[in-house]
C-alpha cells in the first residue's frame, strides 16, 4: 500500500503516521529525515543539499526528488510506503508521478486529515513547555496541576515563539495556499481520502483504516 499523508500543523499527523506504520508495517518517509540522513552519510545528494541548508536556503525540488527516488528503491518499500510532508506543491506532485512511473509503483491513497483553522489555532497556541526540563503541556488537553508550573520539576512553563497566534495564523495560511492546489490535484485523480481529524486519536485512526480497507 503506497500512501501520501497530508494535514495542516496541529492536525495530529505525526500521531496517525506512527499508528499507520505500526499497523501496516510500511516505512514513514519524511523529507526532513531523508535530508538529515543523506547529509550524515555524506551521499552526493546529501552534500548537494547541505550547501543550501548551510546558507539558509530551501533545498531545490530536483535534489529533494532525487532523495525521494533513492529512498523508494530501498527494499523496505517493497510492501509499501507512506510519504509524510512531501509533496508540498503541485510541481512536486507531478515529479513524484514520474518517479513512481519509472519505478513501476502506483499511489493508492492520499489521506488528508482535515481540521478547521479555529480548532487548529486552539491546539497550537495552547502548547506550553517547561524552561527547566523541556516537558510539554497543553492548557486545554494536558494542563499542569498548577498553572504555569511543571508537574515534574516545578520549572516555569512558557509559550514558544512559534506557538503564538500571529505565527500560527501565518503557518496555517502558508499551508492553505500551498496545499489547496495539491488537494485539488489528487481529487482530480480520485486518490484523495478526506478524514475528519477531530475526536479521539483511536476514532480518527478508525476512520483512516475504514478508508484504506
Amino acid at each position: 500500500m503506497n500512501l501520501i499523508l497530508l494535514g495542516p500543523p496541529g492536525a495530529g499527523k505525526g500521531t496517525q503516521a506512527k499508528k499507520l506504520v505500526d499497523s501496516y508495517g510500511i516505512p514513514q518517509i519524511s523529507t526532513g529525515d531523508m535530508l538529515r540522513e543523506a547529509v550524515k552519510n555524506q551521499t552526493q545528494l546529501g552534500m548537494e543539499a547541505k550547501k543550501y541548508m548551510d546558507s539558509g536556503q530551501l533545498v531545490p525540488d530536483e535534489v529533494v526528488i532525487g532523495l525521494v527516488r533513492e529512498r523508494l528503491t530501498k527494499p523496505d518499500t517493497e510492501k509499501g510506503f507512506m510519504l509524510d510532508g512531501f509533496p508540498r506543491t503541485v510541481p512536486q506532485a507531478e515529479e513524484l508521478d514520474k518517479v513512481l512511473a519509472g519505478l513501476k509503483k502506483d499511489l493508492n491513497h492520499v489521506i488528508s486529515i482535515e481540521v478547521a483553522n479555529e480548532e487548529l489555532m486552539g491546539r497550537l497556541t495552547g502548547r506550553r513547555t517547561c524552561k527547566a526540563c523541556g516537558s510539554g503541556y497543553h492548557v486545554i488537553f494536558d494542563p499542569p496541576k498548577t498553572e504555569g508550573k511543571c508537574d515534574k520539576c516545578g520549572g516555569e512553563l512558557y509559550q514558544r515563539d512559534d506557538d503564538n497566534e500571529a505565527t500560527v495564523s501565518n503557518r496555517l495560511k502558508v499551508y492553505d495556499s500551498q496545499t489547496k492546489p495539491l488537494i485539488d490535484y489528487y481529487q482530480g485523480k480520485s486518490l484523495l481520502r478526506p478524514i475528519d481529524g477531530v475526536g479521539a486519536i483511536d476514532d480518527i485512526f478508525g476512520r483512516i483504516k475504514t478508508v484504506l480497507s
